[in-house]
């Protein structure tokens, strides 16, 4: 037996993290499932705790995408799911990975299909994915059913390839920016520190206030890492908290700039991820309480769970969505027109698309904005801080002259 730290949902929505007995991954999943837990994360006892962990091995978007694009090509040319799975395996790289496809092909031997042998692997494969499949055999059309997750599996991590890459860059800036900061604090004032005590005048507040925290960093540079890490850690510790993803999730959609970056970019999860589940058929209120979990933004599912109060009430989705100001306006405007025409999944298709494709513009305008604002504030940084080092010495060749 073995010790496993897993983070699972309860039937109420609340997020617990714990400790469970059982003789693996996929044995813990089940016991929690069978408690009425959706799990989200389990790991081994231990392996929680190293840096690395999480990168040994690691299982990446672009594995499964492969994996599953693999697989719906060989079904479509006819060839048995067991024999499909074991090809598709041989030809992974990632030896975690096909362990886990071992461990799926052999519960498909024995009987289990292939979505709940998925599900046994819920950091590996979401509940959409497993929805996805479910769908998928139960309507014959797996293999049409595998390479719509693809194509979802490509867009999505196509669009947090371009969100990282729109954040990524400010924060190399700041990088650079304190990296300046902290190298002339360190290593100009000191150096001519001796010169102003030798000028005998009183100094500017500027180079006053800058020779002091010159001295607070070198004297005390290893408190501030360990005051740093600290504030790290507890704003990490606290966003896994119900209450920290509610303070972080509202956050990022009321942060300057990328507030409306965001919430375009949670209209496009929930416009692509509901036409990829209707397509497959899944019904109405499986689709959005999925769609909520995969959105990753606790206030967008909150609306999304009262909207669907209002649907199993008999209400149109459409009008449902429209008293949910967190919900862009054109989003309940094209799933009425699908309403009405009957193809709501095509509707909530181009929706997605239209976010995408604005997504891509404001990542670019966002772009053009921020680079030379960060240039004007590493500018003025290094300007204030060149300013307190030579203004005591223009002020003495001033009084001389």
């Amino acid at each position: 037996m073995q010790t496993f730290v897993y983070t699972a949902r309860t039937a109420e929505g609340k997020t617990v993290k714990a400790e469970v007995q059982a003789q693996s991954e996929k044995e813990a999943a089940k016991l929690l499932q069978s408690q009425a837990m959706t799990p989200i994360d389990i790991v081994a006892k231990g392996e929680e705790a190293s840096i690395f962990s999480g990168l040994k091995n690691r299982i990446t978007s672009k594995d499964k995408i492969v994996f599953t694009r693999q697989l719906s090509t060989l079904i479509s040319a006819g060839l048995p799911l067991v024999q499909s799975l074991r090809t598709v395996r041989d030809q992974i790289d990632n030896p975690r990975f096909g362990s886990v496809a071992t461990d799926i092909i052999s519960n498909v031997e024995g009987g289990t299909t292939l979505s709940d042998a998925l599900g046994q692997f819920p950091n590996i494969f979401n509940q959409v994915y497993v929805n996805l499949v479910a769908a998928g055999e139960s309507s014959g059309t797996l293999d049409e059913t595998l390479e719509r997750i693809a194509y979802q599996q490509e867009k999505d991590e196509s669009i947090n390839r371009k969100i990282r890459g729109a954040l990524v860059y400010p924060a190399i800036v700041l990088l650079v920016i304190t990296g300046v900061v902290v190298f002339m604090l360190t290593t100009v004032l000191p150096q001519i520190e001796s010169l102003y005590a030798d000028l005998g005048e009183d100094l500017p507040f500027t180079t006053v206030a800058l020779l002091f925290l010159s001295n607070v960093i070198i004297s005390y540079w290893w408190a501030i890492i360990m005051i740093l890490i600290g504030v790290a850690y507890g704003v990490y510790t606290y966003s896994k908290t119900p209450d920290g993803r509610e303070v972080l999730d509202r956050l990022k959609m009321k942060l300057p700039l990328f507030g409306d970056l965001f919430q375009m970019l949670y209209m496009a999860r929930f416009t692509r991820t509901g036409a990829t589940l209707m397509r497959s058929g899944v019904q109405m209120l499986d689709m959005m309480a999925i769609t909520g979990r995969s959105v990753n933004n606790v206030h967008v599912e909150a609306a999304l769970e009262r909207a669907a109060v209002k649907v199993k009430g008999g209400k149109a989705l459409s009008d449902s969505l429209k008293s949910e100001k967190i919900f862009l306006s054109l989003v309940p405007q094209m799933i009425s027109i699908g309403e009405q025409s009957g193809a709501l999944d095509d509707m909530m298709a181009k929706a997605a698309s239209y976010y995408e494709d604005e997504l891509d513009n404001k990542i670019a305008n966002i772009s053009t904005i921020i680079e030379p604002a960060l240039m004007v504030v590493l500018g003025v940084v290094v300007g204030i801080i060149i300013s307190a080092i030579l203004l005591p010495v223009y002020g003495l060749v001033g009084k001389n002259f």
